[in-house]
C-alpha cells in the first residue's frame, strides 16, 4: 500500500482572504451579496448568449434520423464549458472595483 494522499481539492480552486473581501462594504456579508448578484448578472448574460450561438443550429422539423452531433455545435459547448465560472469572475470584479454598487440604508442620513 501507498501512503499517497488524494487530494480533493481541485486544481483550480483559490483560497481567499475574507479580509479583503469587505475592505469596500466594511462588511463580509454585504459584500457577499454584492458578489452574488453580480455573478447572477454574469450567468444571466452568459446563458443568453449561448442559447443565441446554439438557437443557430435549431431545426423546426427534428426527426431523429436528421439529430445528428454537429462539430461547430460542441465546439461552442465546449468554448463555454471552459470559461470561468461567473463566481469567480463576479470575485475578481469586486476585488478590483469594477462592480457598482449603492446601497440606500446607507446613504439615508
Amino acid at each position: 500500500m501507498s501512503n499517497t494522499k488524494n487530494s480533493t481539492v481541485a486544481p483550480t480552486t483559490i483560497t481567499r482572504d475574507l479580509r479583503q473581501l469587505d475592505t469596500t462594504t466594511d462588511n463580509l456579508y454585504e459584500s457577499l451579496v454584492i458578489i452574488a448578484k453580480r455573478a447572477n448578472q454574469i450567468s444571466n448574460n452568459i446563458k443568453e448568449e449561448l442559447h443565441g450561438k446554439l438557437s443557430e443550429f435549431a431545426s423546426s422539423n427534428d426527426n431523429l434520423e436528421e439529430v445528428f452531433e454537429n462539430r461547430e455545435q460542441i465546439e461552442i459547448s465546449k468554448h463555454y464549458e471552459r470559461m470561468p465560472k461567473p463566481t469567480l469572475i463576479a470575485i475578481d470584479e469586486f476585488l478590483n472595483d469594477k462592480v457598482y454598487f449603492r446601497n440606500p440604508s446607507k446613504e439615508q442620513g
